[in-house]
């Protein structure tokens, strides 16, 4: 048997190296190209009102996930930014407070646009809007509805959720509303409706009729299965992502993702690392925990998870909150560490999730979500300025131009225009 000459095989390695890195610079440019020319659009940012004065708001590059410095670095095209309000009692008194929560998040939306930033974002309320504006070099911004609690008993007040600018609302969130049973039954098997309520099934109706997607992301699964029945029109997950890859009960299972793609929806997979990869996260998020408790002992305080802050009075929260921003802030430099002994849910695994619904129901059904500043992220993702990576991953898999830019944007604005043409021809029947 000859021996293999050193110097020969050292060039041979050589070799090979240099090509696997021609080969990714070339992937690496493909996907830059792509990332330019797509309409990338993100389903769901949260947001506080906080940022959106005279003097902080999102000009400025803040500790947001989202902002238009990180929109702009990460080439993220339109946020959807959210109206979200958490569920209170069913009651009149309940229903005036969240109202008012949500016309504070809208005023606060309209000011950033209007005011504080008109040169630089605008508001799309068609897919049309979002094409004309993309081309003026602007970014966009669009308005979804999470939890329709505040609407309270009147459905009146969807119109003028619509006419602020609204384009989704969703039935319910972490609680049932008066309006659906929220996926949160499933704990202890305790419904108030076994999916809609009377009102909401009306709700289903008048979401049809103004023309607003229907959102599916947080009602429970007999709910879900009640208004893809009843509606007219295409519904959207706004942030949901595979239950069959990461059993948590916010999760589509493939009955519910087959449904989605029989009403011909959008599923726009989310980011939120626990949704993602439940086994990952938790080793992950378990030892970072551990590292928090710590830090907060040493500052004499506790350190409360999100759970413990929302079961406490409102008026006590935030305070709560930025303190314990300031322990995981305190925490960054021993993350890494941390990081290599328990790797956490990344941009790969997120893509993992599209694969999946995209082999399960097609191409057509599939979108993209962060739910930033609302508890998304991963590492690769973890905020807008990093919005390439995704688009990076998906030429790495072998997605086309074509394809990823259904993903980004195609498919949920194909949705969008679905429901707004059935609208008129309800309207049309009237």
């Amino acid at each position: 048997m000859k021996l293999i000459n050193l110097s020969l095989l050292f060039l041979i390695i050589s070799s090979c190296n240099q090509r696997k890195d021609v080969i990714q610079k070339e992937i690496y440019q493909k996907a830059r190209e792509i990332h330019e020319r797509v309409i990338t659009l993100d389903t769901h940012a949260d947001i506080n009102i906080k940022n959106f004065t005279d003097s902080v708001n999102y000009l400025q590059r803040l500790e947001t996930q989202v902002n238009l410095p990180k929109m702009i670095e990460g080439g993220l095209d339109v946020a959807w930014f959210v109206v979200y309000t958490s569920q209170d009692s069913l009651s009149d008194n309940g229903y005036k407070k969240a109202y008012d929560n949500a016309i504070s998040k809208f005023d606060a939306i309209h000011r950033l646009i209007n005011t504080y930033a008109n040169d630089k974002i605008a508001l799309a309320l068609t897919s049309d809007d979002v094409r004309k504006i993309n081309e003026t070099g602007k970014k966009i911004a669009m308005i979804g509805v999470e939890n329709a609690y505040p609407i309270g008993m009147d459905l009146i007040n969807i119109k003028k959720f619509y006419d602020l600018g609204a384009r989704y609302i969703s039935l319910a969130h972490n609680g049932h509303s008066q309006f659906s049973d929220s996926h949160t039954g499933e704990r202890d098997n305790n419904w108030n409706y076994h999916g809609l309520s009377d009102l909401g099934k009306l709700a289903v109706a008048e979401m049809n009729r103004l023309g607003i997607m229907i959102d599916i992301s947080h009602p429970s699964k007999e709910a879900i299965k009640q208004m893809i029945s009843l509606s007219k029109a295409p519904v959207i997950a706004s942030h949901s992502a595979a239950r069959t890859l990461s059993d948590q009960s916010r999760n589509l299972d493939d009955e519910l993702l087959k449904l989605i793609k029989e009403n011909n929806g959008v599923v726009q997979t989310v980011a939120l690392a626990s949704f993602v990869h439940s086994d990952k996260f938790e080793s992950n998020d378990n030892a970072h925990k551990e590292l928090y408790h710590t830090i907060a002992k040493e500052l004499n305080i506790e350190f409360l998870e999100w759970e413990e802050i929302e079961a406490l009075p409102k008026d006590s929260q935030e305070d709560l909150i930025n303190m314990r921003q300031k322990i995981i802030k305190m925490a960054q430099t021993r993350n890494a560490e941390i990081n290599v002994n328990f790797p956490p849910v990344d941009v790969a695994d997120f893509v993992d999730h599209i694969d999946y619904m995209v082999d399960l129901i097609g191409i057509e059904h599939v979108g993209i979500s962060s739910d930033f500043d609302g508890g998304g992220g991963i590492e690769g993702w973890k905020d807008a300025s990093e919005t390439f990576n995704v688009t990076l991953e998906l030429v790495k898999r072998g997605y086309t131009e074509e394809e990823i830019s259904m993903i980004w944007s195609g498919n949920l604005l194909r949705v969008l225009d679905d429901v707004q043409q059935i609208a008129k021809e309800i309207q049309g029947q009237l």
